[in-house]
């Protein structure tokens, strides 16, 4: 029996809407939760048209499945992903064909979903559980006759072939899941070897795997209790579709100098650098969780992923941004530059959440207008959430220097309190700590080192 999809009925609206023109298709993204037992989609979107430079590309071959942009169509399911909160990723594929094209629509979307995997898990920091679904979804719609047909490919095995697949609408799928909220302050030092956008761009990801393998290996705190067991995430909730009513839950994570996942034996490193890179700051995270009896271990991933994913996506962000606007010959440049904020959105109807990224330059019209063009949603401008994150800073220190540090703490965390602000480029950064958090900080500087969350 292969695996059921519950799905939305705002997507249901959405893919009736959905019409290819003769010769033609349309090709989009699904998301949603995966569980062990069922998947959840509360997402559907097209691929926006790609603004093509210069002469319109010749056609590839006789049919227009010849003529599916791969490349753009992965660049746009990596867009989404990084606008979509924790718990929530990219399932699949749909693909929209007149009749004609119905035959041969199966091999094109294959073809699109193990292209669409490879290329937005390239550079993910967090490592697949045993638990985690590695089956994508695929939907083919007809468009005169609007058949569906749904199958399942396994991402993990180049030679999987499709298995059926149960595509069920439901009113109301994520209306009651659970939402997970933390803030966390970010200071972490990467040494940088060499001058060229490769080697930067290889050390801050190597210097991002080791903080991520700590951030992963942390004990984690949902609404005051430690959750790292198959306990149910929250007992006694009931399950109702048509109500409205969301949980917001307060998370923590707690991360040890001693954490049984780096107690690999390390020696002394010493290190010739042509700089060190600081990413500091404080990020907003959340997370949502689905009502099928999920396990409190895996809420605490959901939370956790999270931040790993935000915190690289804007490292990433950075990087291109210096290659678009400086040049790769120019390498870094010394003084701080300002990290974008994370700002959120409501999904229509389903309540959830997406979130973007807004550089210093931007304004809520920017992110209202990326929206539109990824979501192939209309978001007003007043409800765009920007105030959850302040003093969003990178520093890059230029000049050779040698550091001396361990494998096992060459990044360290601060605890302070959280405090709001706008940010500004090319300003000195202003951090604030109340009385207690510096107290805690006196009485755990000697054992410990921590992430705070509020």
């Amino acid at each position: 029996m292969g695996r059921s999809y519950f799905v939305d009925e705002a997507v249901e609206e959405y893919l009736g809407g959905l019409q290819a023109a003769p010769g033609s298709c349309v090709t989009g993204l699904l998301a949603g939760q995966s569980s062990p037992q069922r998947d959840f989609v509360v997402l559907a979107v097209q691929t926006p048209h790609r603004e093509s430079e210069g002469q319109p590309k010749a056609s590839k071959g006789v049919s227009p499945l010849d003529d599916i942009d791969v490349e753009w169509v992965t660049e746009h399911a990596k867009q989404v992903s990084r606008m979509l909160p924790g718990g929530l990723c990219i399932l699949g594929l749909f693909l929209v064909t007149p009749p004609e094209l119905s035959k041969d629509a199966q091999n094109a979307l294959k073809r699109l979903i193990f292209a669409m995997d490879k290329y937005i898990t390239k550079g993910r920091l967090w490592e697949l559980s045993e638990e985690d679904v590695t089956d994508r979804v695929t939907l083919h719609i007809c468009s005169k006759t609007k058949k569906l047909v749904c199958k399942s490919f396994d991402v993990k095995d180049p030679k999987s072939s499709a298995k059926p697949a149960d595509w069920k609408y439901q009113t109301g799928v994520s209306s009651s899941w659970p939402m997970l909220t933390c803030s966390v302050e970010v200071d972490l030092q990467i040494p940088v070897t060499g001058s060229s956008s490769d080697n930067t761009d290889k050390c801050m990801k190597d210097g991002l795997r080791r903080w991520a393998k700590q951030i992963e290996a942390a004990c984690c705190l949902i609404n005051g209790r430690q959750a790292l067991d198959d306990s149910e995430f929250i007992s006694g909730q009931k399950k109702n579709p048509k109500t409205t009513n969301r949980q917001t839950l307060p998370a923590r994570i707690i991360v040890s100098d001693e954490q049984s996942e780096l107690d690999e034996r390390s020696s002394a490193l010493v290190q010739v650098c042509s700089g060190s890179m600081k990413v500091r700051g404080v990020v907003h995270c959340r997370a949502y969780i689905h009502n099928n009896k999920p396990k409190a271990r895996h809420a605490a991933q959901a939370i956790k992923r999270d931040i790993i994913n935000t915190v690289c996506s804007r490292v990433e962000m950075f990087l291109e941004d210096l290659l678009i606007n400086e040049g790769s010959q120019k390498g870094l440049c010394s003084g701080q530059q300002a990290l974008p904020r994370r700002v959120f959105a409501p999904m229509p109807i389903s309540g959830l959440s997406v979130c973007d990224y807004m550089f210093p330059d931007e304004s809520t019209a920017d992110v209202a207008e990326r929206l539109k063009e990824m979501l192939d949603c209309e978001t007003p401008e007043e409800g765009i959430d920007t105030s959850l994150e302040s003093n969003q800073l990178f520093s890059a220190v230029s000049g050779s220097e040698i550091t001396n540090s361990r494998d096992d703490d060459s990044n360290k965390h601060v605890i302070s309190e959280i405090q709001d602000g706008t940010p500004k480029i090319q300003k000195a950064p202003q951090y604030y700590a109340g009385v207690a958090v510096a107290a805690a900080i006196a009485l755990l500087a000697t054992a410990t080192s921590l992430l705070y969350f509020s």
